[in-house]
């Protein structure tokens, strides 16, 4: 491929001041994951996302969990070879524009901020529910909320933000052990359940879920993991990045799907019928099975876990904004406000475009949301597995990096399933994204190709370039 970068130093001349443009390395393997598991936030996860697969693939939800689980783990497999290579804050788009050219870099960045930008506002309006046991909240209202909390804990040091977010991971930990320990104790059916692909139908009859159904589910499998590419956005800010990223990609997918997966077991078993299996109310399921007093523990811990993983996405957010800035991607004044960092070493006025808007976005009917999500997430995993795939090549088969196994079968097999998987979406979903990738070339086109010389210069701090 044409047009690739080469790793170059960022250019500070043309800063009209002299803030620093380098984010601090202040955090370790245990922070790291920490805050990675944060912004994967299995409890919030467990009961808001996966209530939406439990409506469309009844018992077929774990079996579809597992197996993106897998397809997770040779996209680990890349995010830790290509991380570890390329330590910048852009995480996806950094590392695809290096390995693969800047067009495809900059459709990654788009994704990535489709992603990033809806998702932590749309699971934020969930407080509200969680919390209704105590006191009944406007939902919009109460997302919106969470998002300014968020963007206030954002500007903070990184380092307190871990121990914050390691806090709150703990109890929706908790949350998650509580309801998989319900669910196998009140068991209704055995383990066969989980391949009986069944749903509710209309008339309180069943119905079988097809294959097909299940691929196009994995979509949405992915993204409920996806959370474990936040390490390499905090890659800039890892002590060691060539050794802690890999390390914090591989422990933060292990434990997120052990914390997803065992649960959505749990809840298949348990559920009295398959109608209330794919009902997805699991605050009403873990009240039949203990008492309103536990229902209401586990309700507020996924509260906190919301407000835990709105921190850390806007945390995450904030470091693409910057690193797109110092990366020239935007007009000057556009690219030294997103640059500048704040007292505590965070990039304040990135982090305010990121949480500000989010609480806006509260009050927008965002209904296709998943959809559009997961075929985002989808591609970009495709794109990142082509720039895996090219990661061996020149003076990159030399650089000290973590190496994946079963190197070039991995990223191979990866694109080959993805792929696929693309082609199983509804068309709305892809008309979506298609629609605003189509803008993104027009902007590549018109705006930043013309001034290659100047714009989108993907560069990683000198620290990491050893």
């Amino acid at each position: 491929m044409t047009d690739t970068l080469r790793p170059v130093a960022p250019d500070v001349t043309e800063a009209p001041d002299s803030s620093p443009r380098t984010l601090k390395r202040s955090i370790g393997v245990v922070g790291g994951t920490l805050l990675t598991l944060s912004c994967v936030t299995p409890a919030s996860t467990l009961f808001v996302v996966i209530p939406d697969l439990f409506g469309s693939l009844g018992t077929a939800t774990a079996l579809t969990i597992a197996i993106g689980s897998l397809l997770c783990i040779a996209v680990a497999f890349c995010y830790s070879e290509l991380g570890t290579l390329i330590p910048s804050a852009g995480g996806e788009y950094a590392m695809v524009s290096t390995m693969a050219g800047r067009l495809a870099g900059w459709l990654v960045f788009v994704m990535s901020l489709l992603v990033v930008m809806i998702v932590p506002p749309v699971i934020a309006i969930g407080t509200a529910d969680y919390l209704a046991p105590v006191v009944h909240l406007d939902p919009a209202m109460t997302g919106a909320g969470v998002m300014l909390l968020a963007t206030v804990a954002g500007l903070l040091d990184l380092r307190a933000n871990a121990w914050i977010t390691g806090i709150f991971l703990v109890l929706e930990v908790i949350a998650a052990g509580v309801v998989a320990l319900l669910g196998f104790t009140h068991s209704q059916r055995g383990l066969g359940s989980l391949t009986s692909m069944q749903v509710g139908g209309s008339g309180g009859h069943t119905d079988a879920v097809t294959g097909m159904l299940v691929i196009s589910g994995l979509a949405i499998a992915l993204f409920a993991t996806q959370g474990f590419s936040t390490a390499v956005y905090l890659s800039e800010e890892l002590e060691n990045p060539r050794r802690n990223v890999a390390r914090t990609v591989l422990a933060t997918l292990a434990i997120s799907t052990v914390v997803i997966l065992v649960p959505v077991v749990a809840i298949t078993m348990g559920a009295s019928d398959i109608q209330e299996l794919t009902g997805g109310d699991i605050s009403s399921m873990v009240t039949a099975w203990s008492n309103s007093a536990v229902g209401t523990f586990v309700s507020l811990c996924v509260a906190l876990a919301i407000i835990n993983a709105g921190i850390v996405m806007v945390i995450q957010n904030s470091r693409v904004l910057f690193a797109s800035a110092r990366d020239k991607a935007w007009p000057e004044p556009v690219n030294n406000g997103l640059s500048k960092l704040g007292r505590f070493g965070s990039p304040w006025v990135a982090t305010l475009l990121v949480g500000v808007p989010g609480a806006a976005l509260c009050f927008v009917n965002l209904d296709t949301l998943y959809g559009v999500t997961g075929v985002s997430v989808t591609a970009m995993y495709l794109l990142v597995a082509v720039a895996a795939l090219l990661a061996r090549r020149g003076h990159h088969k030399h650089t000290p990096a973590w190496r994946m196994p079963l190197w070039p079968a991995m990223p191979i097999l990866l694109i080959v399933v993805l792929a696929y998987v693309l082609t199983q979406q509804e068309t709305q979903y892809l008309l979506w994204t298609g629609g605003i990738t189509a803008v993104a070339t027009l902007y590549w086109a018109f705006y930043l190709r013309p001034r290659r010389d100047t714009r989108w210069l993907v560069s990683i701090p000198e620290d990491a370039q050893v």
